[in-house]
């Protein structure tokens, strides 16, 4: 039997954690998101991504990374696939579609997606993406 909406809403299970990452994401509800996130989050944007550093606040992950990812691209979502979980430890397998807004270029790539998870809040976060294929999408 599966958790009721309340149960899910405040559920600190990692992967509960992580799918209510994704939800406030694909929503563009920062506010939640955040709330995902512990007051130190270590979030990396894997090298060679137009967005690539480690960002250490769910401040700073929000403004530079879900709010510039909007500036720059038309439907931004990560659709999740498949959770694998160990412990704290939560893998997603998942895809990236959106159109850059300055070539009206389309991608549609799969992802891998490393998060920590202690005390209901997501602690590290680590991407793993074809970078190639999005940088292809932002040149004309």
């Amino acid at each position: 039997m599966g958790l009721t909406m309340s149960e899910f809403a405040t559920s600190t299970a990692p992967a509960d954690v992580v799918r209510r990452q994704y939800l406030a994401s694909a929503a563009g509800d920062l506010d939640a998101l955040r709330a995902t996130l512990a007051p130190d989050v270590e979030w990396t944007e894997m090298a060679g991504f137009p967005l690539a550093g480690t960002y250490r606040t769910p401040d700073a992950v929000t403004t530079h990374v879900m709010e510039q990812l909007s500036q720059d691209w038309h439907d931004w979502t990560a659709h999740d696939d498949t959770y694998i979980v160990d412990g704290e430890n939560v893998i997603v397998l998942a895809r990236y579609t959106a159109t850059n807004k300055a070539t009206g270029k389309p991608i549609d790539v799969r992802v891998a997606h490393h998060f920590v998870v202690r005390g209901g809040l997501i602690v590290r976060f680590e991407q793993f993406t074809d970078t190639a294929l999005i940088h292809d999408a932002m040149k004309n």
